[in-house]
């Protein structure tokens, strides 16, 4: 497997519960292999195998969560 580093913008997280709320959410995804999400830089940074999961899933998962929003740049 070849896995890559994705960034993302994440708005929305306020705290520490935040970040954890959103990496569970996407660590839960199959081909996602770690998940660190930081409210300072409103980042979420994914290390994943693209062949598993895209951009658009990721992006579900967070904003089901409904008080975050992540953008695909």
């Amino acid at each position: 497997k070849i896995m890559i580093k994705k960034v993302f913008k994440v708005t929305g997280m306020k705290c520490i519960h935040c970040e954890a709320h959103v990496e569970e959410a996407v660590n839960a995804l199959p081909g996602v292999n770690g998940a660190k999400a930081d409210r300072e830089a409103c980042s979420l940074t994914v290390e994943v195998d693209e062949v598993c999961v895209s951009d658009n899933q990721i992006q579900e998962a967070v904003n089901a969560l409904g008080r975050y929003e992540l953008e695909i740049l």
